[in-house]
């Protein structure tokens, strides 16, 4: 695969052992009236496995993990949690699935422990409300009414109420948006320990960084399509080289290339004012596109070495999506 190129969007892998699948998403398409939110969407996630759902604003992510809820029935497709129909099982479905809600959804007079407590009791075999609370790290607010808790606080309260069921699949959305670092670490931790336990996490984020660090299989969704899936590392393309750089919008880069002695297309604006050159980052290189900066007088705000992020091969696969795609939907 040439640097910086991502493979063709395979289908999803099929098991053998249905026992294994948590999660199996074929073809789904979701519809409101005239516009199509989700067309033709598929990917499976397995138990004990993390599966990071990417993707921009409007781009069928919230649709499709609604539909998976059993909150939508689909337009077309078909999807299956643990093995169970999310409309038609939802009553047998719901007591082995935990749902994190972005916001909102708690009594906002109600503390941690009161709210905990509440929601065990809905349950036959509930997690312990005080384990919860230290799982997740609000020891010291746990009497506190969850309207001054934090927007980080009460994600992590959001977090332990997808818990408390003892869930076989959990969906989280956005699970560290708006979380200090301590935050994102016992998130990150909680996570790993869903997944050393079996459970499937399915989790939608904006967060690229985050998804690189939690999940085993990432699938990025564009305009309703799945334009790229693979493990962090297979999206990343392994560990080749790549020169980053900030500076001015608008640059000559086929004029850079020509001095860095490399093709036109590998020097590249992936967003306004940020550069990518696929090519080793050479002493020899790094001083070529140096010297070229100064030589026209252009700042160099930000300069990095190294192999492709995640971010990367999102960016280029939804940039791409977006070029050979015309209008909305």
């Amino acid at each position: 695969m040439p640097n910086g190129s991502l493979a063709p969007v395979a289908d999803p892998p099929r098991y053998d052992d249905a026992g294994d699948v948590a999660v199996c998403c074929r073809e789904l398409v979701v519809r409101y009236g005239e516009l199509t939110a989700v067309d033709g969407v598929s990917f499976t996630a397995l138990r004990g496995q993390v599966l990071a759902l990417l993707g921009p604003n409007g781009a069928g992510k919230t649709s499709t993990v609604e539909t998976l809820e059993g909150y939508r029935r689909p337009s077309g497709g078909s999807v299956r949690v643990l093995g169970l129909d999310p409309v038609d099982d939802h009553r047998r479905l719901v007591p082995r699935i935990g749902v994190m809600l972005q916001r909102g959804g708690i009594y906002p007079t109600a503390t941690s422990r009161q709210v905990l407590t509440l929601f065990s009791r809905l349950y036959d075999d509930p997690e312990d409300p005080r384990a919860l609370i230290e799982l997740v790290g609000l020891q010291r607010v746990a009497r506190t009414p969850w309207r001054q808790l934090s927007g980080g606080e009460q994600q992590r309260l959001s977090l332990a109420l997808a818990l408390v069921g003892r869930p076989e699949v959990v969906f989280l959305d956005e699970p560290t948006a708006g979380v200090d670092p301590e935050g994102r670490i016992a998130i990150r931790q909680v996570v790993a320990s869903l997944r050393e336990r079996g459970v499937c996490v399915v989790l939608t984020t904006h967060e690229l960084p985050e998804a690189e660090k939690l999940a085993d299989q990432v699938v990025i969704i564009q305009r309703g399509r799945v334009v790229a899936r693979g493990t962090p590392a297979e999206l990343a393309g392994g560990g080749h080289g790549m020169l980053r750089f900030s500076a001015p919008p608008g640059i000559d880069t086929e004029a850079l290339a020509v001095a860095l002695a490399l093709a036109a297309s590998a020097v590249t604006e992936v967003t306004p004012g940020e550069y990518r050159v696929e090519a080793e980052a050479t002493p020899e290189r790094v001083a070529a596109l140096t010297s070229w900066l100064a030589a026209r007088n252009l700042p160099l705000g930000d300069l990095r070495a190294g192999r492709r992020t995640l971010e990367d091969a999102y960016l280029e696969a939804v940039g791409s999506a977006d070029d050979g795609r015309e209008g909305t939907r």
